[in-house]
Protein backbone atom coordinates (compact mmCIF):
# COMPACT_ATOMS: atom_id res chain seq x y z
CA UNK A 1 0.00 0.00 0.00
CA UNK A 2 1.34 3.43 -0.93
CA UNK A 3 0.98 5.61 2.15
CA UNK A 4 2.69 8.57 0.50
CA UNK A 5 -0.66 9.76 -0.87
CA UNK A 6 -1.89 10.43 2.69
CA UNK A 7 1.30 12.23 3.72
CA UNK A 8 2.28 15.87 3.34
CA UNK A 9 4.60 16.19 0.30
CA UNK A 10 7.86 16.74 2.22
CA UNK A 11 7.19 13.77 4.53
CA UNK A 12 6.36 11.60 1.49
CA UNK A 13 9.66 12.64 -0.09
CA UNK A 14 11.58 11.69 3.06
CA UNK A 15 9.72 8.37 3.22
CA UNK A 16 10.71 7.62 -0.39
CA UNK A 17 14.38 8.43 0.31
CA UNK A 18 14.40 5.93 3.17
CA UNK A 19 12.42 3.30 1.24
CA UNK A 20 15.00 3.36 -1.56
CA UNK A 21 17.95 3.06 0.84
CA UNK A 22 19.66 -0.08 2.05
CA UNK A 23 20.13 -0.83 5.74
CA UNK A 24 23.40 1.10 6.12
CA UNK A 25 22.08 4.08 4.15
CA UNK A 26 18.96 4.19 6.34
CA UNK A 27 21.10 4.53 9.45
CA UNK A 28 23.26 7.19 7.80
CA UNK A 29 20.15 9.13 6.74
CA UNK A 30 18.76 8.92 10.26
CA UNK A 31 22.02 10.33 11.65
CA UNK A 32 22.01 13.11 9.03
CA UNK A 33 18.50 14.08 10.07
CA UNK A 34 19.61 13.99 13.71
CA UNK A 35 22.17 16.69 12.98
CA UNK A 36 19.44 18.80 11.33
CA UNK A 37 17.00 18.88 14.25
CA UNK A 38 16.08 22.52 14.68
CA UNK A 39 16.38 23.94 18.19
CA UNK A 40 13.45 25.46 20.00
CA UNK A 41 13.49 29.18 19.17
CA UNK A 42 14.19 31.41 22.15
CA UNK A 43 11.23 33.62 21.26
CA UNK A 44 8.69 30.85 20.68
CA UNK A 45 5.45 32.66 21.34
CA UNK A 46 2.47 30.79 22.71
CA UNK A 47 3.11 27.13 22.02
CA UNK A 48 -0.10 25.11 21.84
CA UNK A 49 -0.61 24.06 25.43
CA UNK A 50 2.31 23.04 27.59
CA UNK A 51 5.35 21.15 26.36
CA UNK A 52 4.33 17.55 25.84
CA UNK A 53 6.62 14.93 27.42
CA UNK A 54 6.69 11.50 25.77
CA UNK A 55 6.86 9.12 28.75
CA UNK A 56 6.56 6.02 26.54
CA UNK A 57 9.96 6.79 25.05
CA UNK A 58 13.04 5.59 26.98
CA UNK A 59 14.88 8.73 25.92
CA UNK A 60 13.60 11.93 27.52
CA UNK A 61 11.61 13.61 24.73
CA UNK A 62 9.53 16.75 24.95
CA UNK A 63 7.45 18.00 22.02
CA UNK A 64 6.45 21.60 21.50
CA UNK A 65 4.13 22.88 18.81
CA UNK A 66 3.60 26.33 17.44
CA UNK A 67 0.69 27.48 15.29
CA UNK A 68 1.64 29.81 12.45
CA UNK A 69 -1.74 30.97 11.12
CA UNK A 70 -3.24 27.49 10.93
CA UNK A 71 0.06 25.80 10.02
CA UNK A 72 1.94 23.80 12.64
CA UNK A 73 5.61 23.65 13.50
CA UNK A 74 6.97 21.07 15.90
CA UNK A 75 10.05 21.37 18.07
CA UNK A 76 11.67 18.68 20.18
CA UNK A 77 13.93 18.58 23.21
CA UNK A 78 15.99 15.39 22.96
CA UNK A 79 19.46 14.77 24.39
CA UNK A 80 22.28 14.73 21.81
CA UNK A 81 23.27 11.25 22.97
CA UNK A 82 20.07 9.85 21.42
CA UNK A 83 20.79 10.28 17.69
CA UNK A 84 18.23 7.80 16.36
CA UNK A 85 15.35 9.42 18.24
CA UNK A 86 16.66 12.88 17.33
CA UNK A 87 16.78 11.74 13.69
CA UNK A 88 13.20 10.53 13.78
CA UNK A 89 12.09 13.75 15.48
CA UNK A 90 13.88 15.75 12.77
CA UNK A 91 12.03 13.74 10.12
CA UNK A 92 8.74 14.63 11.81
CA UNK A 93 9.83 18.25 12.22
CA UNK A 94 10.92 18.69 8.61
CA UNK A 95 8.24 16.48 7.08
CA UNK A 96 5.41 18.26 8.89
CA UNK A 97 6.78 21.81 8.81
CA UNK A 98 3.82 24.13 8.19
CA UNK A 99 1.35 21.22 7.81
CA UNK A 100 -2.24 21.83 8.79
CA UNK A 101 -3.63 20.02 11.83
CA UNK A 102 -5.83 18.00 9.45
CA UNK A 103 -2.78 16.86 7.47
CA UNK A 104 -1.02 15.78 10.65
CA UNK A 105 -4.06 13.84 11.85
CA UNK A 106 -4.27 11.92 8.55
CA UNK A 107 -0.76 10.45 8.85
CA UNK A 108 -0.87 6.68 9.45
CA UNK A 109 0.63 5.82 12.85
CA UNK A 110 2.82 3.18 11.24
CA UNK A 111 4.10 5.23 8.30
CA UNK A 112 7.65 4.48 9.46
CA UNK A 113 7.15 0.89 8.23
CA UNK A 114 7.33 2.14 4.64
CA UNK A 115 10.67 3.72 5.51
CA UNK A 116 12.02 0.37 6.63
CA UNK A 117 12.97 1.67 10.08
CA UNK A 118 11.64 -1.53 11.65
CA UNK A 119 14.61 -3.29 9.98
CA UNK A 120 17.22 -1.13 11.68
CA UNK A 121 15.69 -0.17 15.04
CA UNK A 122 14.84 -2.26 18.08
CA UNK A 123 11.19 -2.82 19.05
CA UNK A 124 11.78 -0.56 22.05
CA UNK A 125 12.92 2.31 19.79
CA UNK A 126 9.95 1.68 17.48
CA UNK A 127 7.62 2.09 20.47
CA UNK A 128 9.23 5.49 21.02
CA UNK A 129 8.59 6.44 17.38
CA UNK A 130 4.95 5.44 17.69
CA UNK A 131 4.66 7.49 20.90
CA UNK A 132 6.23 10.57 19.27
CA UNK A 133 3.81 10.54 16.33
CA UNK A 134 0.96 9.99 18.79
CA UNK A 135 1.94 13.07 20.78
CA UNK A 136 2.33 15.15 17.62
CA UNK A 137 -1.18 14.10 16.57
CA UNK A 138 -2.58 15.04 19.99
CA UNK A 139 -1.03 18.49 19.65
CA UNK A 140 -2.54 18.79 16.15
CA UNK A 141 -5.96 17.78 17.52
CA UNK A 142 -5.67 20.46 20.21
CA UNK A 143 -4.74 23.05 17.59
CA UNK A 144 -7.73 22.03 15.49
CA UNK A 145 -10.07 22.18 18.49
CA UNK A 146 -8.65 25.55 19.47
CA UNK A 147 -9.14 27.00 15.99
CA UNK A 148 -12.67 25.59 15.82
CA UNK A 149 -13.62 27.22 19.10
CA UNK A 150 -12.19 30.59 18.04
CA UNK A 151 -13.63 30.43 14.52
CA UNK A 152 -17.11 28.89 14.78
CA UNK A 153 -18.76 27.85 11.57
CA UNK A 154 -22.38 28.49 10.67
CA UNK A 155 -24.44 25.38 10.06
Amino acid sequence: MDQSTSLPPRLAEILDDFALSDRQEKMELLLEFSAGLLPIPAGLVEPIGQPEPVPECMTPVTVYSHDQQGRLRFYFEIPPEAPTIRGYAAIIQQGLWDATPEEVLCIPDDFYLSMGLHHILSPQRLNGLIAIIGHVKRLAARALASSSSTHPTNL
